[in-house]
């Protein structure tokens, strides 16, 4: 990220000051109620800086999704969400929901990159979008449960087509069903008529 709000403004739900920039990668745990379910969130701030570019994209396999940040007020950090997205891309899963936020929506009168300009490169690339300000927390948790929830729907979706497809594989041409005779004989020696 090289908009400056890290995964602690969002897991502490405060913002100081005084914090220190995340130097490689760092990560944090939050709880989030999704849909009547309880959700643990990992989130991994990989800060956006070059010299940990290496070491950075290998983290973006196992990610389900991505939070670019870029600073408002800094129309290079912009111009550099092009190469993070291909990069989130190139290493990580097809599926993975990217929102964009510009940071620093406090500072409007040294803003360098307008909304609208976000708005349109989020909607080309089919990201997510909106601003924030991690001083004001304005929007910081609106960003993070934005893709999560998005996390939640994608993964959710993929599981139903997965049952689906399963389902789907154990019926033969003209609607027979094949039943696995060892499964349904082991879950029934397990069951008991006496069970409370």
């Amino acid at each position: 990220m090289e908009g400056s709000f890290d995964e602690e403004c969002f897991a502490r739900d405060e913002f100081l000051l005084d914090s220190k920039p995340t130097i490689g990668v760092d990560f944090a745990y939050r709880n989030i109620k999704v849909a009547d379910k309880l959700i643990k969130a990992q989130i991994w701030d990989t800060a956006g800086q070059e010299r940990f570019r290496a070491v950075t994209s290998s983290y973006y396999r196992g990610a389900l999704g991505a939070l670019l940040v870029y600073d408002i007020t800094r129309k290079t950090t912009f111009e550099n969400m092009k190469k993070w997205l291909h990069e989130l891309r190139k290493f990580g899963d097809s599926n993975m929901v990217v929102v964009l936020a510009g940071n620093k929506s406090d500072l409007g009168h040294s803003r360098e990159v307008d909304a609208e300009e976000g708005r349109s490169f989020a909607k080309l690339e089919g990201l997510c979008f909106l601003e924030t300000s991690a001083r004001e927390n304005l929007n910081v948790e609106e960003a993070f449960l934005q893709m999560i929830t998005k996390i939640y729907e994608v993964t959710s979706q993929k599981n139903l087509e997965e049952k689906s497809n399963d389902n789907a594989s154990s019926t033969l041409h003209g609607g027979k069903q094949i039943i696995n005779v060892e499964h349904e004989v082991s879950a029934t020696k397990h069951t008991s008529c006496c069970s409370t």
